[in-house]
């Protein structure tokens, strides 16, 4: 008797079945994650989607698609191939128009400048991108463009098929109007000019194919944020603040901005949390302390990451090598990993909840 008729599709197919992913706590059978299965001489070939790119969650999904396998009996070999298949999570607002090629929008917001709402920015998405999504980062600050300097690139984008093509750098596709603007000259735009800007931003960069856009939205609750939020659907934003009360009051009012044009909140990061002396184990909260975490539980929303302050982290920003980067293994670049992997679940989870319009995907020439 041979090892190929000992084990059946059926019976793989009824083990997966029971396999929850990670992201979601829902079942592979309901998720319809398996693509293919191939059965053959003792060997089965598992063809699956998985919901993020976050490598825990992959090989989480490996071990229990193993484990599963096991309570079979006559396998000899488990070959998985897995793809990252992220889902277009869609919006709150119903008559917004998709980005051609983009399947989730994340703007990353602050009520007030200062307080480290790019470097959230750059290294999200550098995170993501690190953990093998596909990412691009609009640098939408018209006022204040700091993503040539803080990516460290900064040439002029060609164009193709009368469209931007958006720069490279650290796995990331990159925009600003800093690669376009003379940077010693300072943007004296009226408010009908920037909403126009933006426009060209959102039309005419040639995105392609991106499972997360991050969008790095000037401060406050202007023309800017306004324009967006009604012109694409956001899948989430991200309100950055500081642990003192002045900080926080502004982000409550970020947060209800985006609330009342029916944004969803993904929740708060709380930067410059605290400094830790090198070699030393004492943390000094110079801004305050646990006004995130309480920010966060008074509205409702996720507290999703604590970064405190390293010299690192503004040596990253000056010198175009952020920090998840340049030291993966601190605390801070552990931080927005975990901030990228938290982001990625709520996506994946509101992707499941929520109607859709479909992706516009663009062919690549």
């Amino acid at each position: 008797m041979t090892h190929g008729s000992q084990v059946t599709t059926e019976q793989v197919q009824q083990a997966l079945g029971l396999v929850k992913e990670p992201a979601t706590g829902r079942n592979l059978a309901d998720l319809k994650l398996v693509t293919d299965i191939v059965v053959e001489n003792g060997t089965v070939r598992i063809h699956l989607d998985s919901l993020t790119p976050i490598t825990t969650h992959k090989q989480k999904l490996e071990r229990d698609i193993r484990a599963a396998l096991d309570t079979i009996g006559g396998i000899e070999h488990t070959v998985i191939d897995m793809r990252t298949k992220v889902r277009p999570s869609g919006s709150g607002r119903t008559d917004a128009q998709p980005i051609p090629g983009v399947r989730n929008v994340i703007a990353v917001a602050s009520g007030k400048g200062g307080v480290g709402k790019s470097t959230v920015a750059v290294n999200l998405a550098v995170s993501l991108a690190k953990a093998g999504a596909k990412v691009g980062l609009l640098d939408a600050d018209v006022y204040g463009p700091s993503m040539p300097l803080m990516m460290g690139v900064n040439e002029r984008p060609l164009m193709r098929d009368n469209k931007i093509v958006p720069l490279q750098a650290h796995g990331v596709k990159v925009m600003s109007i800093g690669f376009i603007l003379d940077p010693n000259k300072a943007l004296i735009w009226r408010g009908p000019l920037v909403a126009q800007l933006i426009n060209q931003f959102l039309n005419d960069v040639l995105w392609e194919d991106l499972d997360y856009l991050v969008l790095d939205l000037p401060p406050g609750t202007g023309d800017v944020q306004l324009t967006l939020v009604q012109k694409i659907p956001i899948s989430g934003a991200i309100i950055v603040t500081t642990p003192q009360d002045v900080a926080l009051a502004d982000a409550v009012k970020g947060l209800k901005m985006f609330q009342e044009v029916k944004t969803p909140i993904l929740g708060i990061v709380e930067n410059m949390s605290w400094f830790q002396p090198p070699g030393q184990t004492e943390r000094y909260h110079i801004f305050g302390e646990g006004g995130g975490a309480r920010t966060a539980e008074e509205n409702g929303v996720e507290l999703l990451a604590q970064v405190p302050i390293e010299m690192a982290l503004r040596e990253g920003g000056d010198n175009g090598l952020p920090m998840s980067l340049s030291e993966p293994n601190s605390l801070t670049a552990r931080e927005f990993m975990g901030l990228a992997e938290a982001v990625a679940v709520q996506l994946a989870n509101q992707a499941l909840t929520k109607p859709r319009k479909p992706t516009i995907m663009l062919k690549t020439v």
